[in-house]
């Protein structure tokens, strides 16, 4: 009998990886406004009742793109930070090189923000101006990724929420809205790290 519920839960996650799968690449090639919930069921294979009870609404679709999407993210910046385990200022500023290069050829980022310029601007909240779900859990990600990877005992929790609020906040800024290459926004953000976090790194005396 457990078989059966498991499998229930595969093919649940199996339908939900191809519907984000289908709605990215219709965003990607087409712009979020022909990513409809009638059209994303046909491409995957389901009704559209399944869909709307498996996902929700097509701002719940949104978000679950969003969200898959800056899983990749997390990944490369916890990557990022591994590559210095002893040093949280070298490690953030190799993870803010590795956020703006790698958004810099995003195609789902590309497509949403070309649509600043047309009528197609539903997404453009969800990235750039609602707490979910790119800040909040960019904020979550990350904090935890640094407490775990460096420690930093001398900072409080509400400490190193604050720093990494300014990093995360500082970053985004320089992906939504690049004005030059990437190594000037790097070196930027590089020294509001050395401004945060190097007091925290310094030997007592």
């Amino acid at each position: 009998m457990p078989e059966a519920p498991r499998f229930h839960s595969q093919m649940r996650l199996l339908l939900r990886e191809r519907v984000i799968e289908t709605a990215r690449e219709l965003l990607c090639t087409e712009g979020w406004g022909a990513v409809n919930m009638s059209r994303v069921a046909k491409e995957v294979g389901v009704s559209r009742a399944a869909l709307y009870k498996e996902v929700g609404t097509k701002r719940d679709l949104a978000d679950l793109v969003i969200r898959e999407e800056l899983a990749t993210f997390v990944v490369g910046i916890s990557d990022s930070l591994a590559e210095h385990p002893d040093d949280v200022i070298a490690g953030l500023t190799a993870a803010v090189d590795f956020t703006l290069r790698t958004g810099s050829d995003n195609a789902l980022l590309e497509a949403v923000l070309s649509g600043r310029s047309t009528a197609n601007t539903e997404l453009l909240p969800t990235l750039m101006t609602d707490p979910e779900p790119v800040l909040g859990r960019a904020l979550d990600a990350v904090g935890a990724a640094v407490r775990a990877r460096y420690e930093l005992a001398d900072l409080s929790e509400e400490e190193l929420a604050a720093r990494t609020e300014i990093v995360i906040r500082l970053t985004l800024s320089h992906l939504f809205q690049p004005l030059g290459p990437v190594e000037r926004a790097v070196a930027q953000v590089a020294a509001t790290l050395r401004a945060l976090f190097a007091p925290v790194e310094a030997p007592a005396s």
